[in-house]
């Protein structure tokens, strides 16, 4: 398959179709004024202009140094930050911010931290209804089956939706992040960091049941994410950020094979660095 433009040419024999990109993004980016005196401001380019698409059932790894923009990148797709420019869309549907009932139907998030992420004053079942309150016309009823099915998806039990979030271990916790992601059916699933406070065998499940919910639900995931082990295994291409700008993407095991900025070759030495110790 040939992404040209936007879309992916799939051939069928004679035939050629042609099926658009699940997701767009296109001159996508965040400028902040910042103040540097009484009458002076100064404007910071978080994110530079860029673009860029993801297929159906994929994964996309943002991957770059601290500072780089990545976190900020995927803020601005879940709708958290308003960009200076450039449009999102999903499935052809342009993705205006502040409309978050459009866009939570389509697109997820997970966030890094579920301890600050989850509400610990309700409990686990509110905490997954809410998303079905406010933008289905789903009855009591069928809210508690949903909280209950999809508690179960992630491989939890139905009595979990009555704990709170700090009953519940590290893994168990990002667990429902994931549920209260998946709960609306979106598109995509974007992960900041969303592994990167887990202990390796947790972590491992967690990727594991990552994988099998794409294989079931056919989602494509945004992964943000400083170990190049776990892009590597989990993703099919790479953003490589520096400055706000991307500076190398393309096929993840090819970019970690041959690559050809002088970030991404640093970003593989300190990984194979710390991988070492």
């Amino acid at each position: 398959m040939l992404s040209i433009h936007g879309s992916t040419l799939r051939y069928e024999g004679a035939n050629t179709v042609i099926e658009p990109a699940l997701l767009q993004v296109r001159g996508l980016c965040k400028t902040y004024q910042n103040r540097t005196g009484l009458f002076r401001r100064q404007a910071v380019e978080a994110i530079k202009p860029l673009s860029f698409d993801l297929g159906v059932g994929q994964t996309l790894a943002i991957v770059g140094e601290a500072g780089s923009g990545k976190s900020t990148l995927a803020r601005i797709l879940a709708g958290m930050i308003e960009p200076s420019g450039g449009e999102i869309a999903v499935e052809g549907q342009r993705l205006v911010h502040g409309d978050y009932q459009t866009r939570c139907k389509l697109l997820r998030m997970i966030f890094q931290d579920p301890n600050t992420s989850l509400n610990r004053k309700i409990r686990v079942g509110q905490i997954l209804e809410t998303p079905l309150r406010l933008n289905t016309e789903m009855s009591e009823e069928e809210r508690r089956d949903k909280v209950v099915q999809t508690l179960r998806m992630v491989g939890m039990l139905a009595d979990h939706a009555l704990f709170y979030p700090q009953m519940l271990s590290a893994g168990q916790q990002q667990r429902v992040g994931l549920a209260r992601a998946l709960i609306l059916n979106p598109k995509i699933v974007v992960a900041d960091e969303a592994l990167s406070t887990l202990d390796i065998s947790v972590r491992s499940q967690i990727i594991n049941l990552l994988l099998e919910m794409q294989e079931t639900m056919g989602l494509s995931y945004v992964l943000v994410a400083n170990d190049l082990g776990i892009v590597s295994h989990i993703s099919d291409e790479v953003l490589v950020m520096h400055d706000g700008r991307v500076v190398e993407r393309g096929k993840t095991l090819k970019v970690f094979a041959d690559p050809q900025h002088e970030v991404t070759r640093r970003l593989i030495q300190n990984y194979n660095n710390e991988y070492r110790r």
